[in-house]
Order: C-alpha cells, then sequence, then structure tokens
C-alpha cells in the first residue's frame, strides 16, 4: 500500500500528461505537447468565442516592419505561453517582469520585476516560466509554490507564487548568476529566454548564445540546480567524452567556450528519470573549419540521467551544421502500440522540416532513417559531411529544393529578378554548402519548424505543426573585405535593403546573411503558402492533411491580400474535443481548426501577430478559456505590443 500511494504521489507531483486542467508547464506537461482535455469549445461552437478580457504590462518596444537595433535595444517580441496553476495565470513579460493574474477577468494580483538592463541586448523577449509545489511545507508558508524563471540578464530567480517577492533562501538572495563559469564576455554574447526545466527537485537550464558574431563566445554548458537552495547539483559540458572540464584554482568549473548551446525547452520524463536537450550548432553558424572537438552533441537530441547529467544516449539531426540547422523546439513526448508494446516515443521537429520520431529510452529511430548523399563543395578551410540523415517517415514538412523556374513575384518584373538571381548562385537544395558566390537556403535557418513545436493530441495520436516555406541567401566573404560596404560585398542593390553584415571574428570570413529571399518589392521568391499546418499521424508516420496557414493580409498591400500562406512564427494547441488553436502568422488573427481534418473553422482578429503558443483551461464551473499574447515580431515584420487576450464562449452558449 506504502508503495501504491508513493507512486501515485509521485504522478501527480511530477506528470508527464498531466490529468488535470492546470496548465504548470510551458507545453502543457514536462514533456510539452500542448495538449488540454479541455472540450466545451468544439468544432462546431468554435466561431461563438468572444475577446473576454485583456491584459496590458506596458513592456514593449518597436514598431512595424521593422527589425534590427533600435535605440541600443532590439524591438521586443511578446512571445510568453502562460501558466495556470490553482486558481492564478502566470506570464512573463519581453522585459522578464512577472504578472499574476485572475484567470477569469485578467485582473492583476501582483507584479515581480527583476530590473532587467535593457541596453544593448541581442533580443528581448520570454517564452515562458516553470512552476514548482515544495510538498515538505504548508500552503500557508512562504515559497510553497515557487514560480522559477529566467532573464535576458542570465539571471535564474525564484519567486513566491502568492505575492512574486523574491524567495530568499534560494541562491544569492533569490537569484543565481547564470554566467558564472563561462568567462569573460560582453551581455550581449548570453543570455536566457526559454522556461527551466524541472524534474526531481531539480531545476534544468540551458542558455542562449549571439550567432555569428565571434567563435569565442560563451559555451552552451546545461546545468542542474537546487530547487529549494539554487546550488549547482550538476552540469553538462557538450565536449567530446574522452575530454574533462577544466577547473579554475577553486574548483569551481570552467565551461568549454563556443560549444553546442540549448536555447530552446528542454524536456523531462520523471519515470524514466531523464531529461532531453534539443541543441544548436557550435558558432559561427556558416563556417566550421574551426570546430574540432565543438561538434559531437550539436544539433542533436541528447537524452541525460536526471539525477547525475551523465549522457544516456545522443542523436543528430545535422552533421557538421553550417546552415543553422539546430534543433529549435521542445522534444515533444507522445505513445503508440506497436506489435503489443508501447512504445514511449518523443517527435522532434527541426529547421529543415524533417522530423524524427525517436524511442526516448534508446534513441532509437522509430522509422527508419537512412544516411543520403549530399552536396560537396565546401569554402576553403572548411568541410562538408559526405551523407546526412533523412528519415523514411514522415516526409519532409516543406519542399527541399528551390526551383528557379518557380520563382514567384506580384509581377512578371520581380518574378524574373528572382529568376535570374536564384541562378547566379549556387542552389542544390537542402544541404547546399555557403560559398563565396552566394549560397541559396531552402529552408531558411529560420525554418520549416522553429521553436513553436509541436502540439499532439494523446487522445487521436495526431501532431499538429507549422512550417515557413521560405528560402535565405548566404554569402562568405574573406576577412581581408569584411570592411568593406554593404553596397559592395551583397549580391546586387536589390537585396541590399534585406542584408546584413555577421562578423564572424575569429573565423576567416564573415558573412552576409539575408533572412529572406525577397524580390524588389519585399515579396518572398519562394512560391506560396509560405507558411502551412501539417498533421501527422504518429502510428504510421504518415501525413493526415497540409494546409496553408494564414493570408497575405497585413503582409503584402492591397489588393495582394489573397495569397493563402504566411510566415509564422509560435506554436499550436490541441484540445480533446478536436480544435487546433493557433496564432504565429504575418497577418493577425487567432484560428482554429478542427484537428482531424485540417478545415480552418474560425479565426479572431488580434491587434498584431501573436508569435506565442496559446493555452487553455476551463475554471470551476466548465467554462473554458482560450489566452494567447499578441506582441509582434521583428523577423515576421508585426507590430510590437504587449496584448494578452483571452477568449471564451459566450453566456448561454
Amino acid at each position: 500500500m506504502r508503495s501504491l500511494i508513493f507512486l501515485v504521489t509521485f504522478l501527480y507531483l511530477n506528470p508527464v500528461y498531466s490529468a488535470i486542467d492546470d496548465w504548470t508547464s510551458y507545453g502543457k506537461d514536462s514533456g510539452g505537447g500542448h495538449f488540454s482535455k479541455a472540450d466545451e469549445i468544439t468544432p462546431e461552437n468554435v466561431k461563438k468565442l468572444k475577446k473576454i478580457w485583456v491584459h496590458r504590462s506596458g513592456d514593449y518596444k518597436g514598431g512595424a516592419n521593422s527589425a534590427g537595433v533600435k535605440g541600443g535595444e532590439y524591438q521586443t517580441s511578446f512571445q510568453a505561453t502562460p501558466l495556470l496553476v490553482d486558481d492564478t495565470l502566470f506570464y512573463c513579460t519581453s522585459y522578464n517582469r512577472v504578472f499574476a493574474l485572475n484567470p477569469e477577468t485578467g485582473e492583476e494580483k501582483w507584479v515581480f520585476d527583476p530590473k532587467l538592463k535593457k541596453g544593448g541586448r541581442a533580443i528581448l523577449a520570454c517564452r515562458g516560466l516553470s512552476s514548482w509545489k515544495d510538498q515538505t511545507k504548508l500552503k500557508s508558508d512562504s515559497c510553497y509554490h515557487k514560480i522559477i524563471g529566467v532573464t535576458i540578464d542570465a539571471e535564474l530567480f525564484s519567486i513566491d507564487g502568492k505575492n512574486g517577492k523574491l524567495c530568499k533562501d534560494f541562491g544569492d538572495n533569490g537569484k543565481v548568476n547564470l554566467r558564472e563559469g563561462l568567462g569573460k564576455h560582453p551581455a550581449l554574447y548570453y543570455w536566457s529566454n526559454s522556461p527551466p526545466a524541472i524534474i526531481n527537485e531539480k531545476i534544468v537550464v540551458g542558455g542562449s548564445v549571439i550567432d555569428n558574431l565571434s567563435t569565442d563566445i560563451p559555451g552552451g554548458v546545461v546545468r542542474a540546480f537546487d530547487i529549494r537552495t539554487g546550488k549547482l547539483s550538476w552540469y553538462w559540458d557538450p565536449i567530446p567524452p574522452n575530454e574533462a572540464t577544466l577547473m579554475d584554482d577553486k574548483g569551481n568549473p570552467l565551461y568549454r567556450r563556443g560549444t553546442a548551446n540549448v536555447w530552446s525547452i528542454i524536456s523531462a520524463d520523471p519515470d524514466l528519470n531523464m531529461v532531453y536537450l534539443p541543441t544548436g550548432n557550435a558558432s559561427p553558424d556558416y563556417y566550421g573549419g574551426h570546430r574540432e572537438g565543438l561538434e559531437e552533441y550539436s544539433s542533436s537530441v541528447v537524452a541525460l540521467n536526471a539525477e547525475t547529467g551523465k549522457l544516456v544516449w545522443s542523436f543528430q539531426t545535422v552533421h557538421h551544421d553550417i546552415w543553422d540547422y539546430d534543433v529549435p523546439s521542445q522534444p515533444t513526448f507522445y505513445e503508440f502500440e506497436r506489435d503489443g508494446k508501447v512504445i514511449k516515443a518523443l517527435a522532434q521537429t527541426t529547421k529543415t522540416g524533417l522530423t524524427f520520431l525517436l524511442n526516448r529510452e534508446t534513441g532509437e529511430p522509430i522509422f527508419p532513417v537512412e544516411e543520403k548523399k549530399v552536396p560537396q563543395g565546401a569554402i576553403e578551410g572548411d568541410y562538408v559531411s559526405k551523407t546526412q540523415p533523412f528519415p523514411s517517415k514522415p516526409a519532409p514538412l516543406n519542399p527541399i529544393y528551390f526551383d528557379p523556374d518557380e520563382a514567384f513575384g506580384f509581377t512578371f518584373w520581380d518574378r524574373g529578378y528572382c529568376k535570374r538571381t536564384a541562378k547566379k548562385l549556387r542552389n542544390e537544395g537542402l544541404f547546399t554548402p555557403p560559398s563565396l558566390q552566394g549560397s541559396i537556403h531552402y529552408p531558411s535557418g529560420v525554418g520549416g519548424n522553429n521553436w513553436g513545436g509541436p502540439a499532439i493530441d494523446h487522445e487521436r495520436n495526431i501532431m499538429v505543426v507549422n512550417t515557413n516555406n521560405m528560402a535565405s541567401l548566404i554569402v562568405m566573404v574573406p576577412r581581408e573585405d569584411c570592411t568593406k560596404p554593404l553596397e559592395e560585398l551583397s549580391i546586387n542593390k536589390n537585396q541590399v535593403r534585406f542584408t546584413n553584415i555577421e562578423l564572424n571574428e575569429g573565423a576567416p570570413y564573415c558573412n552576409l546573411r539575408s533572412m529572406g529571399f525577397f524580390s524588389p518589392l519585399g515579396v518572398p521568391c519562394t512560391k506560396p503558402p509560405w507558411g502551412t499546418l501539417t498533421a501527422i499521424d504518429l502510428n504510421n508516420g504518415e501525413h493526415l492533411w497540409n494546409v496553408p496557414l494564414g493570408t497575405s493580409k497585413d503582409l503584402a498591400p492591397f489588393p495582394f491580400w489573397w495569397i493563402k500562406g504566411s510566415p509564422n512564427m509560435g506554436g499550436p494547441t490541441v484540445t480533446a474535443s478536436g480544435v487546433t488553436f493557433i496564432g504565429a502568422t504575418s497577418d493577425h488573427y487567432l484560428r482554429a481548426f478542427n484537428t482531424e481534418t485540417g478545415e480552418e473553422i474560425a479565426k479572431f482578429r488580434l491587434p498584431t501577430g501573436a508569435h506565442a503558443t496559446p493555452m487553455t483551461y476551463t475554471n470551476n464551473k466548465g467554462k473554458q478559456f482560450v489566452v494567447i499574447a499578441a506582441g509582434g515580431h521583428w523577423a515576421i515584420g508585426t507590430p510590437a505590443s504587449d496584448h494578452l487576450i483571452a477568449f471564451a464562449l459566450p453566456e448561454n452558449n
């Protein structure tokens, strides 16, 4: 009996798939999935949803269709998915403030301000928070319920869920400095904006690094801290197994610089006592001639023992990644039956648009993965892997070759520009190496798929995921030419306004990067749809449906609003009733789709783009709410804002 009570208690405190309505982790559960059992809102009545409340923090900066540094800082992007724990909604703003709200009215209960140093940052965003209850305390005790978060200043904090005050016995008066052991570096080089994972009374956290600025960036160490004290429990330094982490003269670790980092969302499986890391590629993104010893675990899914931090298995999705094809999304758990046996699995979406379905106990692919030959011919000093892994199932979520003869434009003139430019560049499909003449990378470094990740309907075993269908342009520039004007280095004058110079200090090349391959009118040269929503049957790996996501409204001038499928950034949420909710698009809508058929069944106008993942919950009377952050995104060209919006069915619907 005692063992049964312990098991029930353990599963309650550490759910993999939550059986309660609270939204206690970024992805709803510790293994992601964004799946809610809420079912008041159905495919039949979802059109009746009405805006119930709006909360605005005031924490935003920037304007429409702007990108890059403005007044010493980047435009904000409000990317948070709130938590619901008991009767309180918690969310973080782009300035890392934490708000506690009444989930039925949006009324503020309290606010925590970490006093962020906003100037000179690479990005201002917070994707979410983490939650934990200390069962050794009474509910009335301080810090019985803890809200855990990270900041752009690379601080880990723990606050009391009742009042937002720092838990003083955690770290240094409630905070832990995540820069320790990373060596000297500008604040711009390292930050945190993804919520930590929590497992077995440990907080597991990674961090983000600046792209394409230097080879000498902070390391990608992943660390676990005691959730009560903030003391370091273990660290995983992503270096080869035969190497050891250096120590200072006091015995403190000095983590290897330039290694692959974990900037996205970590998953945790308390039943298997494992955490799952989605890793990025070593820096800089497009040159890797210096990376010996830095790539053992780059662009991979890595499984660690949650108690010790020791490696259990790893699976690499891209070998010697020189395309910025890092693993961008949370490893997402699901289960299915094969030959009478239930297999614990995970789905990993990637920027290439390839999806890897893996056994999460062993790392073995669920369906065969084949090493296929890819384009060769790297720039001097670098090399290209002879093969790359391609899953047999599912099929790619986007095309993997840009055909110049199918280039797109609003007019004959700009369509012709796209075709002519494409024929001057290296263009051999997925994994075309960066080059001096310029290369088309398709899909772009934005994806394919990005951090929004998939949603999984655990009752139907359907995965739903949003995808970009965009190309980017990369030109490698010898170091001696890197001080020349952008106009002189760029492919042509029409591409200059879409292009940035990235310095790559320490490497023999800098590079030019156009995040999109655009016509002179600012139209993507790839044929629409530029964004899609796809459903995959996880039992057999087959696509169930694929539909355009969004329109060109708010992206293109009238009368060019008719194009279906827009650039997108964010993710979906699915419910037990068979409704998929998603914002993400460049047009300003929250949409609802039928999970089984892909039919768009409703859409709701928003003040700006909603580049976050929605969440949903019910109150104690069974009334269901859907909440989405609408705050714009500089990379998509949608205006910055701070709207957190709740929808629900009207009374007596």
